[in-house]
């Protein structure tokens, strides 16, 4: 749907839809109604959805909060996989200290006050925390990651 709202001809509709269905995974699904698919599956398809017009930030609302844990792994693989080979940013919002764990930056509030913002280098995993130094923030290695 996101692709016909944008005008985007029909053909080209199915064959975008099917290449990211594909590549989540769903190819072996293509006929079937969202009635027919796990939970998962489902998950992968509003992957696909909001993939569909090739958006540089996704947002995503607790994104496994109705998946079991191995379907979660699954999803946030997929989501890690399309930061790295499309340039997509990931705002994701989660109860799950296990999953935000495995986020490059965790900002954390706590009765609507920020009460954490930290960046983890991807390359290493080496916690870094900003912090403001004569006006000017400066990333340095946390002492206590």
């Amino acid at each position: 749907m996101p692709l016909k709202y944008a005008g985007v001809p029909r053909k080209l509709r199915t064959a975008r839809a099917v290449e990211l269905l594909g590549r989540l995974g769903l190819q072996a699904h293509l006929g079937k109604r969202p009635t027919e698919l796990s939970g998962g599956q489902q998950q992968r398809v509003a992957i696909a959805r909001a993939l569909a017009n090739r958006p540089r930030l996704i947002l995503a609302d607790e994104p496994t909060g109705a998946l079991d844990s191995a379907t979660g792994v699954e999803v946030i693989a997929i989501l890690r996989e399309l930061c790295r080979d499309e340039g997509l940013t990931v705002v994701m919002v989660t109860h799950d200290v296990d999953l935000a764990a495995e986020a490059d930056r965790i900002v954390r509030f706590a009765d609507g006050r920020l009460i954490l913002d930290k960046l983890v280098a991807p390359a290493r995993g080496t916690p870094w925390v900003p912090r403001i130094v004569d006006k000017t923030i400066r990333l340095e290695r946390d002492a206590n990651p």
